[in-house]
C-alpha cells in the first residue's frame, strides 16, 4: 500500500513536472518579446535577447505611439470587426453546419459537396477582387473587412462534426411538442452546442483579429484602416528609413531607431488582447475540438 501511494506520488512529479516544462516553454518567448520590446535598439543589438530588459527604454513604444490617434483608430475598426463578424460568421456558420448535419434534408450531400470543393479550390485573388470591388461595391467600407470571412468552408465542418452527435430523439420530440425548425436550433441545439460555438467563435476571432490582409486590398481610408495593416505599415516604414539612410551614407546612428525592439513592440499590441481574452474560452475549447472531432 506504502508503495502504491509512493509510485502515485512519483507519476504525480513527474507528470507534473513535464506540464511545468511545456508552460516555461510557452511562456519564455512571450518573456523574451516583452523584455526585447522594454529595451533599447542598441542594447538587444550588443547583447542579444534576455529575459530581463537590457536598458530599459520605451524608445520603440514612443515611436509607435507617435500618432496615437491612427492607432486608437485602428483598435476601434479592429474591435469592431471582430466583434461584429465573429457574431455573424458564428450566426452563419452555425445554420450552415446544422442545415448539412442533418440526414432528413434532401439536399445535405449536395450542400456538403459545394461547401467541401471550395475548401479545395477557389477562384483567386483577382475573381475576388472583382467580385468585392465591382458587383458587390464594398471598396472602402467597412463590410469589406468582415463579409469576406463570413463562411469559412473548415469551421464549417468542425461543426458539422458536433451537430452530428448530437441525437436525432431530441430534434424528433421538439417536434412532436410543435417546435418549428427555427425554435429547434435557437432554444435546443445552441444551448446544448456551447462548446463548439465558443470554439469556432475563438478561430472567427482570431480570424478577423490577425487579418491585414483585407485591409490592404480594400481600404484606403485611414479611419478604416486594421489594427494588424497599422502596424505592418509601420514596420515597413522603420526598414525603409533604415534603408535609405544606409544606402545614402547618412552620418544618424541606426541604433537610434528601433527595428527589433519596435518589431516586439508591435508584437505586444498586435496580440495583448487576445491574450487577455483566450483564457475565458480555454474550457470550451479542447472540449469543442474534442466533442467535434469524434465520429461515432
Amino acid at each position: 500500500m506504502k508503495s502504491h501511494k509512493t509510485k502515485n506520488m512519483i507519476n504525480n512529479i513527474v507528470i507534473n513536472g513535464i506540464f511545468i516544462l511545456i508552460s516555461l516553454c510557452c511562456l519564455l518567448p512571450l518573456m523574451l518579446i516583452v523584455a526585447a520590446s522594454l529595451s533599447t535598439e542598441a542594447g538587444i543589438n550588443l547583447n542579444g535577447y534576455s529575459l530581463l530588459p537590457r536598458d530599459f527604454s520605451f524608445q520603440a513604444y514612443k515611436f509607435i505611439l507617435q500618432n496615437p490617434r491612427q492607432l486608437f483608430y485602428s483598435y476601434e475598426v479592429t474591435i469592431f470587426v471582430t466583434a461584429a463578424g465573429s457574431f455573424l460568421s458564428l450566426l452563419c456558420t452555425g445554420m450552415l453546419a446544422y442545415v448539412i448535419a442533418r440526414k432528413d434534408f434532401y439536399f445535405h450531400r449536395l450542400f456538403s459537396f459545394l461547401i467541401l470543393f471550395t475548401l479545395l479550390f477557389s477562384g483567386g485573388m483577382v475573381p475576388s477582387y472583382i467580385i468585392v470591388t465591382r458587383y458587390y461595391r464594398l471598396k472602402d467600407t467597412i463590410l469589406a473587412l468582415i463579409l469576406p470571412y463570413i463562411i469559412i468552408p473548415w469551421h464549417v465542418f468542425l461543426m458539422k462534426g458536433f451537430f452530428n452527435n448530437v441525437p436525432v430523439s431530441l430534434i424528433e420530440a421538439a417536434k412532436l411538442d410543435g417546435a418549428r425548425e427555427a425554435s429547434i436550433f435557437f432554444r435546443i441545439i445552441v444551448p446544448i452546442s456551447k462548446p463548439a460555438f465558443a470554439t469556432i467563435g475563438l478561430f472567427c476571432a482570431f480570424t478577423y483579429w490577425n487579418d491585414w490582409w483585407l485591409s490592404l486590398l480594400y481600404i484606403d481610408s485611414p479611419r478604416l484602416v486594421s489594427l494588424q495593416f497599422y502596424l505592418y505599415r509601420i514596420m515597413n516604414t522603420i526598414q525603409f528609413l533604415a534603408s535609405s539612410m544606409a544606402s545614402r551614407s547618412i552620418t544618424i546612428d541606426l541604433g537610434d531607431l528601433p527595428g527589433e525592439t519596435a518589431r516586439m513592440a508591435l508584437c505586444v499590441l498586435a496580440a495583448g488582447p487576445m491574450l487577455f481574452i483566450f483564457p475565458f474560452f480555454q474550457k470550451y475549447f479542447i472540449r469543442g475540438l474534442s466533442l467535434g472531432a469524434v465520429k461515432e
